[in-house]
Formats: C-alpha cells, structure tokens, sequence
C-alpha cells in the first residue's frame, strides 16, 4: 500500500472526497485527516488520526527500549565481570537492570509524547495555519481512481506519498468496523 498526503484548508471538502472514495470501494481505515480542528472533523464524521499517532510516542518508547537494553546490558556485564554478582548474589544487578529498562521506555514514550509523529512533522506549518491533511492509503489497483476523485477537487492541493499502514491491518480494521455494526 502507499500513502497519498493531500491539504486543504476547507474540511466541507474533505468530507465530499472522504464520501466520494468510499463510494468508489476504499474503505473508512483507508482515509483519515489530521487536523487541529478536532470539533470540526467530529461534527462531519471523518476519520480523525488517532491521538497517539499525531505524536511520536510508539518511535521514542522503541528508542527509550533500546537505550534501556543497553543500560541494562551494560549494569549484568558489569556485575559479572567485577565479581559483585558472585558476592552479594545476582539479585540487585537484575533488580537494577529491570528498573533502568522501565525507566528508559518510559521516558522515551514521554520525549515522544512532546514531538509529532515523525512522518507528520513536515505538515506542522500547514497545520498551525489552519489546514488540514487528508491521508488516503491505497491499493496498486485504486490508484486511478484516486487521481479521478483528486482531480475534481479543486482546492486539494497534493502534498507527497509515503509508507502506508499494512494492508493486514487496514483489513482488520475494516472488519473489526463491521464487527462492532452487527454485534449486540
């Protein structure tokens, strides 16, 4: 799959083309827009990005994991080497070593909370002016039809391609979706 980025500074707009690519097959995990006007996508039903995703929160706690591996690599070799673990038991050294692994994850996730998600970083100046960001993820086969449906919306200004969500998880989104319809 692959991501088209598209701005816009009118969300009436989005909701057209978020309704006209559903009706030609993509379906609600497929499309999102990333906006600051949270009311506004909630007042017109778009599929808003999830909180969590607008920042980089999974990036820092993966990269506060690593630096906690390390750290605590680092405090059982350590022991080891020096003798403390074979005197005062391997207690403490692996006692430390978990603490320091928390700690680290956990703060990564907090640097990460402060920071936009990575790969919507470049669209912060547009945001803080107002504008919105449609993300449409697409199939090699919808290609065609997402540059029909871009190109009878004047004011949907191409803004670049990136990675997409995978496809298993678009599908199981979509059926989880169709799920929560049907059940009790």
């Amino acid at each position: 799959m692959k991501r088209h980025y598209f701005v816009s500074d009118n969300l009436d707009q989005l909701q057209l083309v978020s309704t006209d690519l559903q009706q030609a097959g993509f379906t609600t995990p497929q499309i999102h827009v990333l906006s600051r006007n949270d009311a506004g996508i909630s007042e017109r039903r778009l599929n808003d990005v999830e909180a969590v995703l607008k920042k980089d929160v999974v990036r820092g706690t993966e990269r506060g994991a690593l630096v906690g591996v390390a750290l605590a690599s680092t405090v059982l070799v350590l022991a080891w080497v020096t003798g403390f673990s074979a005197h005062y038991t391997w207690v403490p050294s692996i006692f430390l070593a978990i603490v320091l692994l928390g700690f680290c994850t956990w703060e990564g996730g907090l640097i990460g909370i402060g920071k936009p998600h990575a790969d919507f970083a470049r669209f912060e100046p547009a945001l803080r002016r107002g504008k919105h960001v449609m993300l449409v993820d697409t199939d090699p086969d919808q290609e065609q039809i997402l540059d029909n449906i871009v190109a009878h919306a004047p004011g949907l200004r191409p803004a670049g391609t990136g990675e997409a969500t995978p496809r298993a998880v678009v599908r199981f989104q979509d059926k989880w979706a169709r799920f929560t319809e049907i059940a009790p």
